[in-house]
């Protein structure tokens, strides 16, 4: 498995390393009433031995809407996260795409975490989110996000879906709080 590790469980404003300690991708959403856009940057390949500082590209956007449908702006396309990544099953914990390999996938936003399968016979996962612990239990570890490598040929597809449907879980567990706390 390809473990990721997010500097932050906050996925809209955090930096993703590989197992080596190195910036691979980074979200950034800076603080605006109404609309919000979180901007997802890759590490650019360097090519130049004397310049020893990352350096990265925009790979996407998502531009967050509360009472419309969201938008991802990724590979040069617009599209509207109802179209991309459309809800399916009961209480909406269900996102399903199409992957850059034709395959369908299927990101099931639980209680505490976020899995991906392959969405058809039999569900493969292939990508599963674990949150960080605070080692009271167990040891302490970072949120990460584990990868399969027969999936690594979209691994920017996987994260930015990824950075969406788990704001998506956050903002559910989030309100469900909320909601307890006031009854």
């Amino acid at each position: 498995m390809i473990l990721l590790t997010l500097s932050t469980e906050r996925v809209r404003d955090t930096v993703i390393t590989n197992e080596q300690g190195q910036t691979i991708y980074k979200t950034n959403t800076p603080f605006r009433l109404g609309t919000r856009t979180t901007t997802i940057q890759k590490i650019k390949p360097n090519d130049n031995q004397d310049h020893m500082r990352d350096q990265f590209d925009v790979l996407g956007e998502i531009e967050w809407h509360t009472f419309v449908s969201s938008k991802f702006r990724y590979h040069g396309t617009e599209v509207k996260t109802k179209e991309f990544i459309p809800k399916r099953g009961l209480w909406d914990r269900k996102r399903v795409f199409t992957g850059p390999d034709g395959r369908p996938y299927r990101w099931d936003l639980k209680s505490r975490v976020v899995v991906l399968s392959r969405d058809d016979k039999p569900r493969t996962e292939v990508a599963r989110f674990h949150r960080a612990t605070l080692g009271i239990i167990g040891r302490k570890r970072k949120a990460t996000l584990e990868v399969s490598p027969e999936v690594a040929h979209m691994m920017d597809t996987i994260i930015v879906t990824f950075i969406y449907v788990e704001q998506l879980r956050r903002n559910k567990e989030q309100a469900s709080k909320r909601a307890a706390a006031s009854n």
